[in-house]
Formats: C-alpha cells, structure tokens, sequence
C-alpha cells in the first residue's frame, strides 16, 4: 500500500530514535534561530519534573482554555497517535499540519549533527504555535531540565512537579543532582512553583531560585491543599481560600497536582492576565488525561496506568490497595530499559494474582526475560507474552468476570494497550 505524506513524515522522524537522546540546547537554538525564534511569539509555563506533568500541564491548558486564551499544549509521549503530543485549543493538530512542520523544519535543519527526535519535535511544536498566534504555550520537557530541548523558552512561570529517583545515567545518580538538572529551568525572576517535597530536592532548587532571584512558592508551605471525606479538596493560597474543589483525575496525588496547578493560577492573576475562578474551576474539575489511573467498567474491569518509575508505581500500589482491595488481579507489566525494573516489580508484585509480562516496540524496552529472571527469584510465577496486543487479549479471555487487569510500567505499554482494547470496541479515554 503507498504510503501518505503523513506516514513518509513520520518515518522519518521516527528514524530518529536511532541517534539516541543528546542533551543540550546549541543545536535546538540554530533549528529556532532558521525558523526565527517561533518560542518568542507566545508566552508559555514550562514544566519539569519526575512524574505529573502531563497533568498539570494539561490542567493548565484547560484552565487558560477556559479563560478564553487560544492555547498550545506541547506532551511526550503519545499514546497512540504522534498528534497527541501537539495540541491547539485541546485539539491534537491535523496531518496535514505535521507535515507542513516537518517540512519546515527539514528546511533548516542543520549543524553538527543530526537533531534528535525529541529536537526535532519540539522545533516543529513551537513552529506550529507560532503560526496558529496562540496566546499561550503550555510545555512540558522531555527528560532533566536544563539541556532539555524545550529549556530554549523564556517562560512566564516555571514548575517543578517533584523529585524522584529517574534517567540516572543523564541526570545523576542523587536526588540532589537531578534537583539540579530539572531546577536547569528556573529563569532570573521568573517565579516557580514545586510540589517537591524531598529535602534534598528542596535546598537544591531554592538555592537555585535564590541565585536567580526567582519567586519560589512551594506546596506544603506557601500554599496548601486539603482532602475532604467526600472526595472533594480545598486550597489555601498566597491569597486566596477556594474550598469544595474536584479533580478529575483519580488518587491523592492528583490532589497535590491540583494545587500547584492552582498556584500557578494565583501566580498568573499577580501578573494580571485575567483567569478567574470559574474559568479555574471548569478547568481543574473536566480536564482529561488519558493513561493514568484510568479505569475501564466491563468484565473485567480494566486499569490503565502508565506508571514509569518507582514512584508512579508506589502511587499505582496504593490506589491499588486502597479501591481495588481484594480483587482478583491480573498484572500486564512492559518496563524499559532505564527503569529501576527491580525495585518496581517487588513494589507491585504482592498485589497481582497472575502476571503476564509484555515488552513495548521502542527500543528501550527490556525483553520480558530479564523481567522474569526477577519475578522468580521473588518467589512468583509469570508468563510472557512479548507481544502488547496479545498479552492484553488474553489477561481479558482468561479473567474471571469480577476480576481487574491492570496494565502498566510503561506509557508505551499503555498506548500499545489502548489499540488493543479499541481493536476489541472496548472505548478508552
């Protein structure tokens, strides 16, 4: 079958992989500097840190969204379809204009070397921002912060989600050093808002928002946030109290995600742009981010959760615990290479009655012979199934009717997963 433009383009791009992940910022800046500097045309909130991001940014895009503002939101990585990681107005951007991207910045690329996938997209991210006239670009970085591809911005505020133990072998091998690389964002007197709560963590990146005379506001002590029995939370902010709030995204972490988010609202009203409540409201209770916590009502039930690291999975475990005590569960595991696999799978394995264990297609995905080398000697059994699609279809034929299969360690595992349950008619979010 001839392929379409659209799927030449991605071809290409995807054949990027193979130069790796290169961190630094020369390059990306030559890209921009040919495409004149398509990041200076819109004001932004960059976003850094181990897990959440994609939630705040994605909170934050509704919020602006709602208040009126045509929005950018720029994610990694997509589940499904490479659109999902550029979006105008919450709508991921058309073929034709992934092309009209790619195309463009083929033109100008140049230097060195070859851009790296990652470069490459966040150079047509921005073009396209720039030729829609967003008012404003919600972006969320790739890995680290300070050689991140994305640190080329100047951005209105920036935010830390939190710290955790991640991509050691380009960040560091310490929480401090990683505070250090994802700190790499913070910008002279820009304010930044963290959900860290890490000791370590925290003196790195106040020191770092001290040097740069940059407004540090962080939950916990600037502004709070409080879980109501039913369900819902309220804020205590630099000025403001809003109570009888909802976050639409399940697990308590969503709570603390929430409440930075709500800063950075706080932070955008001290600059005057006009984002009122309930424009904050709307936004923070109807977002949408699909992958995380995500249940599926059939028989059986269906958890989707891209849990990446050790404390994604510590959250999964207790959500795990928590509302889904007692199931009968079945484990759809995938992890990749630069994951602590080991310490993942002793956290989540208590919890599962079967395990299948699958590998993604990207290349960073450990086979599920070096994951079952680990359950074993755990005292458990598993089956592999190297195959995505299979592995789901077949923990969903073999479970009981009032069972759950939950599926996780990898966000390439959930986006496998979502084209395995949709070939099935099974709608995902």
């Amino acid at each position: 079958m001839k392929q379409t433009e659209y799927q030449k383009c991605l071809k290409e791009m995807f054949a990027l992989h193979r130069f790796g992940i290169k961190l630094g910022l020369d390059l990306i800046s030559d890209i921009l500097k040919k495409l004149d500097n398509p990041q200076n045309a819109f004001s932004s909130i960059h976003i850094a840190g181990t897990n959440g991001k994609g939630s705040i940014a994605s909170a934050l895009s509704a919020i602006l969204g709602e208040a009126g503002f045509s929005v950018g939101l720029y994610t990694s990585p997509h589940l499904i379809r490479f659109n999902e990681r550029i979006k105008i107005n919450n709508n991921e951007v058309s073929d034709e204009e992934v092309v009209s991207a790619h195309k463009m910045v083929r033109s100008v690329r140049a230097g060195s070397r070859e851009p790296t996938f990652f470069e490459y997209t966040t150079a047509m991210a921005f073009y396209l921002f720039a030729k829609s006239n967003v008012d404003w670009a919600v972006i969320e970085t790739g890995m680290g912060g300070r050689l991140d591809a994305t640190n080329i911005l100047l951005p209105d505020i920036s935010i830390i989600s939190n710290i955790g133990m991640e991509h050691q072998y380009y960040l560091g091998n310490s929480i401090a050093r990683i505070a250090s690389e994802k700190g790499g964002i913070i910008k002279k007197n820009t304010p930044v808002i963290t959900g860290a709560k890490n000791k370590d963590a925290l003196r790195v990146l106040r020191e770092i928002a001290s040097d740069r005379s940059a407004p540090f506001y962080r939950l916990g002590e600037h502004f709070k946030v409080r879980r109501q029995p039913s369900g819902t939370f309220s804020y205590y902010g630099m000025a403001h109290t809003w109570k009888n709030l909802y976050a639409s995204l399940p697990g308590d972490h969503q709570v603390d995600n929430a409440g930075v988010v709500l800063a950075a609202c706080e932070v955008l009203q001290r600059k005057k742009i006009p984002v009122d409540f309930s424009s904050i409201k709307q936004g923070i209770e109807t977002f949408k981010w699909p992958g995380r916590l995500e249940v599926i009502a059939g028989s059986p039930d269906i958890l989707i959760d891209g849990a990446h690291n050790l404390m994604a999975v510590k959250i999964l475990t207790k959500y795990l615990s928590e509302f889904m005590n007692g199931r009968n569960i079945t484990l759809v595991i995938g992890i990749l290479d630069d994951k602590p696999h080991q310490s993942m799978l002793k956290t989540l394995l208590p919890l599962a009655h079967r395990i299948l264990l699958t590998q993604p297609k990207i290349d960073r995905s450990l086979p599920p012979e070096k994951l079952f080398h680990v359950v074993k000697s755990l005292g458990k059994s598993a089956v592999m199934m190297p195959d995505v699609g299979e592995a789901v279809n077949f923990a969903l034929n073999t479970s009981p009717p009032d069972g759950l299969v939950c599926i996780t360690g990898s966000l390439y595992v959930v986006g496998e997963a979502k084209e395995a349950l949709m070939a099935r008619g099974i709608p995902t979010g």
